[in-house]
């Protein structure tokens, strides 16, 4: 047995015998001898208060028999069998009893009602089965899989477990509520009947000027999306990678700007452009005599919207997809006397093929499961995300109808998912090697860098105006209505006073500012980290189920984020996993809707590296984890920032997800704001929303600088401009 092995047997005895097993609640802990040692699963099997946590010892003893007769045959054999039945035992007890007793009806009629009980697992019970789980995982290492490589069984099996338990379970729990009649009963007609709905699926805008079904409404508003995001980010990163502008890091800026914005803001700051008493709408009337008109809500409203929300996405992805293609092989092309535009077309384009698919699938994505747009900016186009919504918490209280939506929203992503891996095929897109490449970047064509600019730069400066509204509405009194100049916005949210004991924050927003940097900073982490070792795992390594473990990685970011924040409390809100309440329960939902993002980017740039790296580092004798941690980690610079700046801004500005899980220790600043814009308080919401924005952009420069560029040790034309220099050069 080898000594990581043995510490996680060691660790799983821990949370066996001195953790306690039941309870998240730190506020629980009257001394350490009542909750620690008093409330351990084996102290209260030998109480007999739990009795059915005694036969967890059996699996714990099995894992300890190879450091007794140590067998290179049958050590495999008992880590594994105490991995399945120590996993088994505890998935056993914890989904049959339940608060109120045994959860099973064949239960109740052999042994009687109510049965035994018990509260939600908690530190103990989770250390004690990621002991098991480990367990198992180095015991399939041994025994060959995976090449023995007990780093990769492990991470598989841990980032599996993860997806089961806080994307399947949940998911499938509202999912299942699809086939079931108010009552809970099983009903597969009433399924087909609201599945084939002429409100989801009619047709009538083809024939008369009558609206189409809302899924005709969503897939067409996420295709426009997704085709405008990709390009957007395509011309943003051609222009930051592959031109002299001068103002790239400007550029650069107000690219990502829409991506920090709260909720509902962006929508909030087109109406007071384009609505009918909006600043612009009232200068063309005044100007020009044109109508004032409610155009912007519908269909343009939400696409203008999506589009300045979604595109920093799809920057993130493209700009280190363009920066990894190798300039060798442009400079190929050329010595074969074709022309910048031909080398273009057939070399560095092809060559972006797994940026250009992956942007598009999260544009397109991010556009179905988009919440607040819709909401405020949706008018009489109805999508799924908030006939969703309103079939949760509306007069209709149909959960079963939420739920056929939802799955609606699964086969449009999976229709997408499918045509992603079609189009991009089996071809290698490999241009990071291990091999010296001293190819200067080549200039864009004349014909690709003028439409960059002319998409770019006016998009850059709408960005502006945006979020020049945005600003201003935080410094009058009432937007629209009197510019009066007035800091009492700021002064109300941001208040400090000077008390006996100190400072006192005493402005009405910093109690749910400071819950959400904390949820913010937990995730963030959490979430690149599980991201592209899921992207490492994907493209480096070979198992079976491989394509329904990616997919499962969409999975929650696919549902709304209404849908997956019911879920989260029907799933968790009772034994054995019961953690609603506490701020666990938001870092594990933003870890989960956010994780994709940092999948399809690391799996975007470790496309363009060569296998041939990790390979060389294995054979000079490193370890998987070692290769990872020293020639991939390197090389994944650009995904790592995308991750992490994507995974912070949303765990700030999320909304639809955690509108249901907040509670008054962890009131989140999106919940604070849609408060004040259901109040009526639109210049408070935006003060509040400017500062988030102001702290969002310190904290992208601060990753930035942490994580650092990525070098490729490639020439720069800068360089080598003179002639005379390379000459003189030995």
């Amino acid at each position: 047995m080898s000594r990581a092995t043995l510490g996680w047997v060691v660790l799983g005895w821990i949370g066996y015998a001195l953790l306690p097993w039941y309870g998240f609640d730190s506020a629980a802990i009257p001394s350490f001898s009542d909750y620690v040692v008093g409330g351990s699963g084996l102290v209260l099997g030998l109480r007999g208060g739990a009795w059915w946590l005694l036969p967890i010892i059996a699996p714990l003893l099995m894992a300890l028999r190879p450091t007794f007769a140590s067998s290179r045959h049958s050590d495999s054999d008992w880590l594994v069998a105490s991995g399945v039945l120590g996993l088994a035992l505890v998935l056993l007890q914890g989904f049959t009893i339940g608060l109120n007793g045994w959860t099973l009806d064949i239960l109740k009629s052999l042994f009687g009602e109510p049965g035994p009980h018990q509260a939600g697992m908690g530190y103990g019970a989770a250390l004690t089965s990621s002991a098991f789980l480990i367990v198992l995982c180095h015991g399939l290492a041994a025994r060959g899989w995976c090449r023995g490589d007990a780093f990769v069984t492990s991470s598989i099996g841990v980032v599996m477990a993860l997806i089961i338990v806080f994307v399947f379970f949940p998911v499938s729990t509202i999912l299942g509520s699809a086939f079931a009649d108010n009552k809970g009963n099983f009903a597969p007609l009433e399924f087909v009947t609201k599945f084939m709905d002429r409100s989801i699926w009619g047709l009538d805008c083809v024939t008369s000027d009558l609206r189409c079904g809302v899924a005709w409404n969503t897939l067409f508003l996420g295709v426009l999306v997704a085709f405008g995001t990709t390009l957007l980010g395509l011309a943003f990163a051609l222009i930051a990678t592959r031109t002299g502008f001068k103002y790239k890091k400007l550029l650069r800026v107000m690219s990502v700007l829409p991506i920090i914005t709260p909720p509902f803001v962006i929508g909030l700051a087109l109406i007071l452009l384009f609505g009918r008493s909006g600043a612009l709408s009232a200068a063309l009337y005044e100007w020009f005599g044109v109508p004032r008109s409610r155009w912007i809500y519908g269909l343009p409203g939400v696409f203008i919207a999506q589009l300045l929300a979604f595109t920093p996405i799809a920057f993130l992805v493209l700009i280190g997809v363009v920066q990894g293609i190798s300039p060798t092989l442009e400079e190929a092309s050329q010595t074969l006397r074709a022309k910048s535009w031909t080398t273009f077309l057939t070399v560095t384009l092809p060559l972006m093929r797994p940026g250009l698919a992956n942007a598009f699938l999260l544009g397109f994505v991010e556009s179905l499961a988009d919440f607040g747009n819709p909401l405020v900016l949706g008018g009489n186009y109805e999508v799924l995300s908030t006939k969703i919504f309103f079939a949760v918490v509306g007069a209709q209280q149909d959960q079963g109808r939420a739920a056929v939506l939802s799955i609606i929203l699964l086969a449009f992503t999976l229709g997408a998912f499918w045509l992603q891996h079609a189009w991009l095929g089996k071809k290698v897109y490999t241009t990071v090697t291990g091999k010296g490449d001293a190819g200067i970047p080549l200039p864009l064509p004349r014909r690709v860098a003028a439409a960059s600019y002319l998409t770019a730069i006016p998009w850059a400066l709408f960005t502006v105006a945006v979020y020049a509204i945005i600003v201003i509405g935080g410094f009058v009194r009432s937007m629209g209505r009197d510019y009066t100049p007035t800091l009492d916005h700021y002064i109300t949210a941001f208040r400090i006073e000077q008390a006996d004991w100190g400072l006192y924050f005493s402005g009405s927003a910093w109690n749910s500012f400071f819950a959400t940097v904390k949820v913010a900073a937990l995730s963030a982490p959490l979430t690149a980290a599980i991201g592209l070792l899921t992207a490492y795992l994907l493209t480096r390594q070979r198992f079976s189920g491989q394509r329904a473990f990616e997919f499962g990685t969409l999975l929650s970011f696919a549902i709304p984020g209404t849908v997956v924040g019911v879920s989260y409390i029907l799933a968790f809100n009772v034994p054995p996993i019961e953690i609603t309440g506490t701020g666990f329960v938001l870092v594990m939902c933003f870890v989960f809707r956010n994780m994709p993002v940092g999948v399809r980017s690391g799996i975007a740039t470790l496309s363009q590296i060569d296998k041939s790296l990790d390979e060389a580092s294995l054979t000079l004798g490193a370890r998987s984890f070692t290769t990872m941690r020293r020639i991939v980690l390197p090389l994944l610079r650009p995904a790592i920032v995308a991750s992490l700046v994507y995974s912070f801004v949303r765990a700030m500005t999320a909304v639809s997800a955690v509108i249901f899980l907040v509670t008054a220790e962890y009131n989140m600043a999106t919940t604070y704001i849609v408060g004040r814009v259901e109040a009526g308080e639109f210049g408070l919401a935006i003060a509040y929303s400017t500062a988030l924005i102001f702290v969002m952009l310190i904290a992208i420069v601060a990753i930035q600088l942490a994580v650092g560029e990525r070098r490729l040790g490639r020439r720069s034309a800068s360089a080598h401009t003179s002639p005379v220099a390379v000459q003189a050069t030995p």
